[in-house]
């Protein structure tokens, strides 16, 4: 039984989708040294130039998906395809640091509601038997982005002005709009369902104040006041809004019953577990490359190739396992990989060169995309087409939210080993502050006082940080592993195909 016609055409626009807002994660990073000169930003602003953009695409992906399923796909779909390209090109011209973060909000608005759409045409689209191979490429575009956003943003640093680096998304996103106009079928199935908005506003408070919390809790430590109230209210928020979504039935804007599908929730749970262990090697190996080995932006960028070889190779691995076996095996051969990859990072020394960085950099980039791609397809594969876009939020939220908790953990790790073990002695206080504040400011410490010894202890301290946080990662992927391996049921995410080829066809006729 074939899918909707044209399906294939559909994945490619929304493939392009997927592949400006994960460009758009790690993009700005390379950037950010160059904002702070041209635009005269404070450390506080560049933090915000990236928070901006996380914090409203975490805390509008619900209500974000339950418009997508109320107002219809294809016009949703445009739409946000639209806000996040004036986003874009807003930001490509942003004048001041506040203009900016304005306009990183406003991508995080386009973001936020296209992201859940992207995974709800899935389920339109595609029958049982062709949907995870359509999720690996989606999924794969969207992954992808993250290491290859470093990539262009270097080369884009180097030849032309930092705007250029948000200019890159407006041809994709026009190509992508006139693509959607004449490609994506319009009609489907809308849900019916009233507008919860008690609890959007519960959501969208809960969100925030987690969020924000823990992007602060870096900056301020985690004893602040601020930082305290507002993930501790954020918490209690959230919890109110649970009990009032489980009150709530055909209402609720967060639909309970799919944490009762097994498949669902085992999904979701390895969806955040990836996005948690991805963060290790995305935030910390450009750090690493930049300042233990001392390459430029664009350098750096182009060393994470292996990693962008490793998730392709981990996608279509996954897709073939959980095909020909099951998905538990997938799942644990992902988790296996990355314990591997990341025990291998762990023993990375200031000697080690970018041989050693590239392989272990390859091994992860597999576990990384088996874990990912089969996480995805866990999960959606179990929702119907009314309820798509909300189960595709949930999980995306969850994801999102591992990320955001993932990044928080691990510059708190990485910044306490690192202050704890680099040699500041002989120092004035205020020079020793500076060493200690990141490890871009302990080389350039270095570097003007003409000290090699300094420079050699920032790069040991820094390594010795990285290390403790590659050792985090084996952790974790070995608790999941064993988790899955014992709880997991063996032939979870095989559901009954001639139910979903009689849906398909129902949509066809």
């Amino acid at each position: 039984m074939d899918g909707v016609p044209g399906r294939w055409w559909s994945l490619a626009v929304l493939s392009l989708g997927g592949l400006v807002v994960g460009l758009d994660t790690t993009v700005l990073n390379v950037a950010l040294p160059t904002l702070a000169t041209d635009l005269g930003a404070s450390t506080s602003q560049l933090q915000w130039f990236a928070d901006a953009y996380l914090l409203v695409l975490a805390v509008l992906l619900l209500p974000g998906g339950l418009l997508g399923d109320k107002a219809g796909r294809k016009p949703m779909t445009l739409v946000s395809l639209a806000i996040f390209g004036v986003g874009s090109l807003w930001s490509a011209y942003a004048g001041s640091p506040g203009s900016l973060i304005a306009a990183r909000a406003l991508m995080g608005v386009g973001a936020a509601f296209l992201t859940p759409l992207t995974f709800a045409w899935m389920i339109v689209l595609f029958h049982l038997r062709e949907r995870p191979k359509a999720m690996g490429a989606l999924g794969g575009a969207a992954f992808i982005g993250l290491p290859l956003g470093p990539i262009l943003a270097g080369w884009l640093l180097d030849h032309c002005f930092w705007g250029s680096v948000f200019l890159i998304n407006v041809p994709l996103i026009v190509i992508a709009l006139v693509g959607g106009a004449i490609l994506l079928p319009g009609g489907g199935a809308r849900s019916d369902r009233d507008v919860d908005w008690i609890g959007i506003v519960l959501s969208v408070v809960g969100l925030a104040g987690l969020t924000y919390g823990l992007i602060e809790a870096p900056v301020r430590g985690w004893g602040d006041v601020l930082v305290l109230g507002t993930v501790v209210g954020g918490l209690v928020v959230l919890v109110g809004f649970v009990r009032w979504e489980s009150a709530q039935g055909r209402r609720a804007l967060m639909d309970v019953s799919v944490w009762r599908l097994p498949a669902f929730s085992w999904g979701t749970g390895v969806l955040v577990a990836s996005t948690l262990l991805g963060m290790v090697a995305l935030f910390s190996t450009p750090l690493y490359l930049q300042g233990v080995l001392g390459v430029d932006a664009f350098g750096a960028g182009v060393r994470l190739v292996p990693m962008i070889g490793g998730i392709v190779v981990g996608v279509v691995a996954s897709l073939a396992i959980s095909q020909r076996r099951t998905y538990k095996a997938a799942v644990l051969l992902g988790l296996i990989m990355i314990a591997v990859g990341s025990a291998l990072a762990a023993r990375t020394t200031v000697g080690s060169g970018y041989g050693w960085t590239g392989a272990w950099l390859a091994v992860f980039g597999i576990g990384f995309g088996a874990i990912m791609i089969s996480g995805q397809n866990l999960a959606l594969n179990t929702l119907d087409e009314a309820r798509a876009g909300v189960g595709g939020a949930i999980a995306q939220v969850m994801r999102q939210t591992g990320g955001v908790v993932g990044v928080a953990v691990l510059i708190s790790v990485l910044s306490s080993v690192y202050r704890g073990h680099v040699d500041v002695a002989g120092l004035p206080p205020a020079v020793g502050d500076a060493v200690k504040s990141s490890v871009q400011s302990g080389l350039a410490v270095a570097r003007e006082l003409g000290s090699p010894e300094l420079a050699a202890s920032v790069k040991s301290a820094f390594l010795t940080g990285m290390g403790v946080q590659m050792w985090l990662s084996v952790a974790l992927a070995l608790v999941v592993a064993v988790a899955v391996f014992l709880a997991m049921p063996r032939g979870l995410g095989k559901t009954d195909r001639e139910a979903d080829d009689r849906r398909m066809s129902d949509r066809t006729q």
